[in-house]
């Protein structure tokens, strides 16, 4: 039974990546409530459970749907948190890397701004996904806490992906947290970090065969005795 289990999470955590194509098909809220069940199991600090979850559909998403890339477009944005990070040396070969894969996959020469800038924009239509999660975080939580969040939305990707479902982690979607806010009717206490699209994988859309790599392990994890 060991070895099935073992094998059966390796082959979940193998087989989850970031989608960039989904069909419209919506999810039933029975397995939307099974899906978000499961991934309250994900650890916390001191078992606080630091995360606000607002799963958006129908109406609301396609409001959004239509305002996000208008609005971004229109150089409206605003950030709960800032957006400046700065990868150098490994860590921006691996994000070159990525962006490769992806531009090679969705048929995208490197050269060609335009198609690179409209598969970005894509970001802000979901992918065509039906559903989207936003996950805040509750003022006043910080730091510590938005690691409890991030092993929460690997738990819900974890679950989506064990129900044959796809999803992509997006910190695109939260450029415009005030337009998110008002749509889902929060107040400001409430800090978004990012969003997860997520839904029926779309067979024929051609970034979804996009794979990354990964780091050698003794590249990023160390033994000791």
């Amino acid at each position: 039974m060991s070895d099935d289990l073992s094998q059966a999470f390796t082959t979940i955590v193998n087989q989850r990546r970031s989608l960039r194509g989904f069909l419209p098909r919506e999810l039933d809220q029975s397995m939307l409530e099974d899906i978000f069940a499961c991934a309250q199991r994900a650890p916390s600090n001191c078992n606080t459970q630091p995360w606000s979850v607002h799963v958006v559909s129908g109406a609301k998403l396609e409001y959004l749907r239509q305002e996000m890339p208008s609005q971004f477009m229109a150089g409206k944005m605003s950030m709960d948190f800032p957006y400046d990070g700065v990868y150098d040396g490994v860590y921006k070969q691996r994000q070159y890397g990525a962006a490769a894969a992806l531009y090679d996959a969705a048929g995208i020469a490197r050269e060609d701004k335009a198609a690179r800038h409209e598969q970005f924009m894509r970001n802000f239509t979901f992918f065509g996904a039906p559903h989207a999660a936003f996950l805040f975080l509750p003022e006043p939580f910080g730091l510590r806490e938005a690691a409890d969040l991030g092993m929460y939305a690997q738990t819900l990707m974890l679950a989506l992906t064990a129900h044959g479902l796809g999803s992509c982690p997006q910190t695109a979607l939260s450029f415009q947290v005030e337009l998110v806010r008002e749509t889902l009717a929060l107040d400001a206490s409430h800090k978004l970090l990012f969003g997860i699209s997520f839904g029926y994988p779309d067979p024929d859309e051609p970034a979804n065969t996009c794979i990354t790599d990964r780091a050698p392990l003794s590249d990023t994890v160390t033994f000791h005795r």
